[in-house]
């Protein structure tokens, strides 16, 4: 049970990006959830920052305050998504192909916002993954090159979303 005795502290500001190298099974479940707690919708299931507590002081000082409402996190009204992914299929696409949510409870009532989700072109060698043939891949020849064009997806990525910071999830199956 949460404890008023802890000292509130204001979420972080501004909007958050989340970008995610892969957009399968993993990352369209992920964005999904959000977006349906988002419009009440969906439950968070083991969403630690959101659901659980954490513990200040001794057992008896009974001083256990959500996360959420002890550390300076992003509301989740507040993240704005994106992703790397050798397949061109939008968030939609790769959910309905995932099969891992159900179409017409988790996927359909979002699927304008997850239409909205294109990949951005990945950095993909057919060496390393022989089963996949990525058409949606950069262009760039060199390892250092390939960096760079990764960096810049993540400045136009930040700037186009107006986000005052990133994190970037790996959710590809490779």
């Amino acid at each position: 049970m949460a404890s008023s005795s802890a000292r509130p502290v204001a979420p972080a500001e501004g909007k958050l990006g989340v970008l995610t190298v892969g957009l399968g099974a993993v990352a369209t479940t992920f964005i999904a959830g959000v977006e349906l707690a988002r419009r009440g919708k969906g439950e968070l299931y083991g969403s630690l920052s959101q659901l659980a507590t954490i513990r200040l002081g001794k057992r008896t000082d009974a001083r256990s305050p959500l996360i959420k409402d002890f550390v300076p996190l992003a509301k989740l009204e507040d993240l704005v998504f994106g992703a790397w992914d050798p397949i061109p299929d939008d968030a939609y696409q790769a959910a309905l192909k995932c099969g891992v949510l159900d179409k017409h409870e988790h996927i359909e009532p979002i699927a304008g916002f997850l239409k909205a989700i294109k990949p951005m072109p990945a950095v993909f060698d057919q060496f390393y993954v022989k089963r996949l043939v990525g058409t949606n891949v950069k262009k760039e020849k060199g390892k250092r090159e390939l960096a760079e064009a990764l960096r810049k997806d993540i400045r136009d990525f930040k700037a186009a979303h107006k986000c005052d910071r990133l994190v970037i999830v790996w959710c590809a199956s490779t």
